[in-house]
Order: C-alpha cells, then structure tokens, then sequence
C-alpha cells in the first residue's frame, strides 16, 4: 500500500464533461473513504489543433467553461453521497490520458475512470482515447467503471485473474487488500489452456496446478486471514471466463501485462477483452504498483 507520506495518498477520478456518471463517482467516493484518502476530481481540456491559424481563444474558453461546470456538478454529487468527504476539483489543459497519468504519479494511489463504449478501434486509435493509454502506462492501480458493482448479496466477492506473470500477482496482492477493505470474499481465477500437443489427464494437470496455486497464494492468506479464498482452475478462454466470473462481482482484478498482447501499449490481450466484456469494474493493476 502507498505510504502517505509520500504525498500519493488521493483517489483520483476522471471527469467527461460529457456525462457527469454516478456509478464512476460513487465507486470513487466509497473507495476513498474505504482508504481514508481524500478525493480528486480532474477534467482535462485536450488542446485545439488549428490548421488555419484561425483564432481558437473563444472555442477553448466554452470548452473551459464546460468543463468547470462539469467539475462543480460532479462535486455536487460526490458531496451528496458521501457527506463530509474531502473533495477536491481540478481543471488542467492536455490530452486527458496523459494529463490524469501525470497527475497520478504525482499524486494518486489509484484512479477511476468511466468507459465511452468505444469500439476496440476506435479506443485504441482515437484521439480521445483514455481508457487504454491510461490503462497501458499509469503507474498506479486504474479502474474502469463500465458496469457498476454488484451489491445485491453483500459483502459480495472480488475475482481477480492469475497467469502467472508478474503484473498478475500484482493484481492478486491488491485484490487481497481490497477485498480485506470491504469484508468482502475473493474468487482468483486461473484459465488452463490445454496445450497442443499434451500428454496425460486434464484432470490431474488441473488438480496439480490448483495445488501449486494454494501454496502460492498461502503467503496472502495468512497476511489476509480475514479474507474467504476460493481457488478456480478453470478451462476455456481467459477473456471468456473471467467475463462470465464478473456477472456478479464486486470487481475483476486483473494485471496489466500477461504472457501475450499489445506489447507496444503494454497491455495484454485479456485486459482489453475485459474492458469491452466485463459486467463489472475492471481493475488495472501494473507488475510493481505505485
């Protein structure tokens, strides 16, 4: 966990002028006062790309204005659900992801964001993009809030993905110390793929990596004894099955890097199925957190 001291100690949220969304704002709000960490709202005004020296002053200052009325109707609602919380608001110019990835390493223990429901494409490749750079590059926990958090059955259950790379058991740490922040129980989950050419039972290879992942996770337990674990060695599509994991979870941790992927934006093939799949938050989490 980040030491206080060091001045990242904020939950920091990132505002779309475009729609003020509660669940992201009420995830935030209850993730900071879970941690005792004040709050912070930014919105950021990407610059204006002028091709013919026309004057973009009076366009900057309506997109200014936008966002601080934005800023003002998000803190407006963090206050109403969560009354005496400390809450901050920011207005900065930049590109939004790497505007809230600064803001992060100077300030953030995590950050949460809301999801467009943009097409993979057009997440990767456009110009507002936020979910994915930042996701790719932050050095800090990110969360993507696309579906609220299921509470019907509380204290509920986190799931957090495991592969074995070292960005996985980053996300398996911060899954054990969130669900000991809520109470709440914690489903890791590890998809076994049957190699191509494989020789024995499925069945004892499943069994024997489940051992191997109890004595594994046994450092956690026992950090964590508050925290009910349930091991799933599962076969299937990663992507597949952590999304049919999510359908009634809290959350899906996951690490942000695995064994395959997009190398060149750091962020493994699983991470951006379950952006677009999950039916919950998805948490980020980098191989040495922040």
């Amino acid at each position: 966990m980040p030491d206080p001291t060091t001045g990242r100690n904020e939950v920091l949220v990132g505002i779309d002028p475009r729609e003020v969304s509660v669940p992201v704002l009420a995830w935030a709000a209850d993730e900071a006062e879970r941690r005792a960490s004040p709050l912070r709202l930014l919105l950021s005004v990407p610059d204006t790309h002028d091709t013919q020296h026309v004057d973009t002053t009076p366009h900057r200052m309506t997109l200014r204005a936008e966002g601080e009325r934005a800023l003002v109707a998000a803190a407006d609602t963090v206050r109403a659900l969560r009354p005496g919380l400390p809450v901050t608001t920011r207005l900065l110019d930049g590109r939004p992801a790497a505007v809230l990835r600064r803001e992060a390493a100077a300030h953030a223990r995590l950050v949460v964001v809301g999801s467009r429901r943009l097409s993979r494409p057009e997440e990767i490749l456009s110009a507002g993009s936020v979910i994915v750079p930042l996701s790719a590059q932050a050095d800090c926990p990110v969360v993507v809030v696309r579906e609220p958090e299921h509470t019907a059955h509380p204290p509920g259950r986190l799931v957090v993905g495991v592969d074995g790379s070292a960005s996985s058991w980053a996300a398996v740490e911060f899954a054990f110390e969130e669900a000991d922040l809520r109470g709440a129980a914690l489903q890791a989950v590890w998809v076994w793929q049957r190699p191509v050419i494989a020789f024995g039972d499925d069945r004892a290879a499943i069994d024997e990596q489940r051992r191997l992942l109890g004595e594994t996770f046994s450092t956690w337990t026992r950090k964590h004894p508050g925290v009910h674990l349930t091991l799933e060695v599962l076969h299937g599509h990663p992507v597949e099955r952590l999304a049919q994991a999510s359908a009634d979870a809290l959350a899906v941790v996951v690490g942000r890097r695995g064994s395959g992927g997009y190398t060149g934006m750091r962020l493994g093939s699983v991470v951006h199925g379950l952006l677009h799949r999950a039916h919950c938050p998805v948490i980020t989490v980098p191989a040495s957190e922040c």
